[in-house]
């Protein structure tokens, strides 16, 4: 391990840096957050009932499926 002398400055320099190039985001304003929260809040609930669907109806596709071949009792 190298010791604080050595590591200090890079360290110091990568941190000056950083700041620098933070305050050049483009920073979205609080209507946007809310309006992409939204979207996304809204899209998740949708894929999830999409999934819900499709994951109910093979369940049942297989059920029926195991009932015909008589794997399991109906």
């Amino acid at each position: 391990m190298k010791p604080i002398r050595e590591w200090w400055p890079t360290t110091r320099d990568f941190f000056r840096d950083v700041w620098v190039e933070m305050k050049k985001v483009s920073w979205p304003g609080r209507n946007e957050v809310i309006g992409t929260s939204v979207v996304v809040i809204v899209a998740c609930f949708i894929f999830g009932f999409y999934l819900f669907v499709v994951d109910s109806g093979l369940a049942w596709l297989i059920d029926r499926l195991f009932i015909a071949t008589g794997i399991a009792p109906a």
